[in-house]
């Protein structure tokens, strides 16, 4: 397994749910060569969401194209069954939705007993006290900025607020992730408020260039969080 990313500093993390299937390997790898730090991986399962998107077996036919780090976002009703084959493809970090358990404690020690770091995602409307007991447990929180189920939706200025919320609760080690509708405009005001890991999915993908893409998205965010201590 690939270290969990807990050294401050700001991180990108494109999305393949926009990237070209049918060249995968190939766009994974533009990405890491522009300077990528994560890869996201959103797996969508029809019932919690309404979508489907892939299972272990695309992780594990690009596990050995990559190096970076996976970090694979469980929009799932039941992630206690299916964490451990994304592990086993070759997945180094889960998240999964507090919306979808009432025991969010037997899920982290699950995936902690399986060897990877963990994180808890947050509807749209669901409040930051659902995580609050939990927050000493978890690697990383990440705040749903769209409804979560496809991708290229228009951002959710309110994620903003739930942002300034967690960022003061968390540790210094904890990483504090948004995921929906970021575009150029948008990886400012997330990254303002407090994000340090940004998922881009048609930011990047949906370029002519996803390498310059990514490169632009991440001086902007740099330039915001430079901003925003000055």
């Amino acid at each position: 397994m690939r270290e969990f990313p807990r050294e401050p500093g700001l991180r990108i993390a494109p999305s393949i749910l926009s990237a070209d299937f049918g060249r995968l390997a190939e766009h994974v790898a533009e990405v890491e060569a522009a300077g990528a730090d994560l890869l996201h991986l959103d797996v969508m399962d029809g019932h919690f969401v309404p979508n489907i998107s892939f299972g272990p077996v695309v992780v594990e036919k690009l596990r050995p194209h990559s190096k970076l780090f996976f970090d694979t976002h469980l929009m799932i009703t039941d992630p206690l069954k299916h964490a451990e084959a994304f592990i086993r493809a070759g997945s180094d970090h889960i998240t999964f939705h507090i919306e979808v358990t009432d025991q969010p404690e037997r899920v982290i020690d699950h995936l902690r007993e399986l060897g990877v770091s963990v994180g808890v995602s947050l509807n749209p409307t669901t409040p930051v006290s659902a995580i609050e007991r939990i927050l000493p447990l978890i690697d990383m929180v990440l705040v749903m900025s769209v409804w979560p189920g496809f991708g290229g939706q228009e951002f959710i200025e309110g994620a903003l607020d739930k942002v300034r919320a967690v960022r003061p609760l968390l540790k210094p080690h904890q990483r504090l992730e948004i995921d929906g509708g970021i575009d150029f405009s948008t990886v400012v005001s997330a990254t303002q408020a407090g994000v340090d890991t940004i998922v881009a999915g048609s930011a990047i993908f949906g370029q002519a260039d996803p390498g310059a893409a990514l490169a632009r998205l991440k001086a902007l965010a740099m330039r915001a969080r430079e901003d925003g201590r000055g």
